[in-house]
C-alpha cells in the first residue's frame, strides 16, 4: 500500500511503501479486544483496603453475657452489624494484571495498524522538527496534515523530538507517543495517526 509523504504545510513531497505484513493484516477484532481489555486491566491499581474484623482495634471482650439479657447474642462490638465493626464482602489489596503472549499482541496492533491503513487514517510526514518549541506552531503544523481531527503523533525517541513533544502538551485533541509504545487504546481513541518516516522504519522493526 502506497501512502503519500507530507511535509508540515500538508503539501505532498513523495510516496512511500507501508508493508503489507503490517498494514494489510489480517483483521482479527477478537484479538483488538483482548489487547485493549488487557491493557485496561494492567492499568488498574488495586491499592483499595478495607478493614474485616480482625483488622479494627477494639472489641476484645464479649458485649454482654451469652444467655438471660433478652437480647441477641452478641460476641464483639467490632463484628459487621456494629458501628465502626469490620466490613464483610469488600474490597481489598489485588492485581489485576493479565498477561498476553507477545505474538499475540503484535498481531492485535497489526490488525489495528491495518483498519487504521484501510480507513486511510495513517498520514506520513517527511520530517517533524519545529523551529522552537511552541504549542501554535505545533497546532499549526497538525491542522495541515489532519485538519480538526484527533491526531496520535509517533515519534522514535523522546530525545530528538523533545521539542515536539513539549509543544503538543497543550493541545487537547493531540498526543505524543513513542513508537515503541505503540499500542491499541491510543489507536482506537485518536481519529488520525501521524508520524515522521524514522517513526515508520521504527514500526516496522517491531512489528515486521
Amino acid at each position: 500500500m502506497e501512502v503519500e509523504v507530507m511535509n508540515m504545510e500538508g503539501k505532498k513531497v513523495s510516496v512511500v511503501e507501508l508493508p503489507p505484513a503490517i498494514f494489510e493484516a489480517p483483521i482479527s477484532v477478537d484479538l483488538m479486544h483482548q489487547a485493549l481489555v488487557m491493557q485496561m486491566a494492567n492499568a488498574r491499581l488495586g491499592t483499595h483496603e478495607t478493614k474485616v474484623k480482625s483488622d479494627v482495634s477494639g472489641g476484645g471482650r464479649k458485649p454482654w453475657r451469652q444467655k438471660g439479657t433478652g437480647r441477641a447474642r452478641q460476641g464483639s462490638i467490632r463484628s459487621a452489624q456494629w458501628k465502626g465493626g469490620g466490613k464483610i464482602h469488600t474490597p481489598h489489596m489485588r492485581s489485576y494484571r493479565q498477561a498476553m503472549p507477545k505474538k499475540m499482541r503484535q498481531a492485535a496492533l497489526r490488525s489495528a495498524l491495518s483498519v487504521k491503513a484501510a480507513e486511510s487514517m495513517i498520514v506520513v510526514v517527511d520530517e517533524l522538527k519545529l523551529n522552537e518549541p511552541k504549542t501554535r506552531l505545533m497546532a499549526s503544523a497538525l491542522n495541515n496534515l489532519v485538519g480538526n481531527a484527533s491526531a496520535l503523533v509517533l515519534i522514535p525517541s523522546v530525545e530528538s523530538y523533545e521539542g515536539v513533544l513539549r509543544s503538543t502538551n497543550n493541545i487537547p485533541d493531540a498526543k505524543v507517543l513513542n513508537a515503541n509504545y505503540l499500542n491499541v487504546r491510543d489507536l482506537m481513541v485518536f481519529d488520525k495517526l501521524v508520524m515522521p518516516v524514522d517513526a515508520l522504519e521504527l514500526i516496522k522493526a517491531n512489528l515486521g
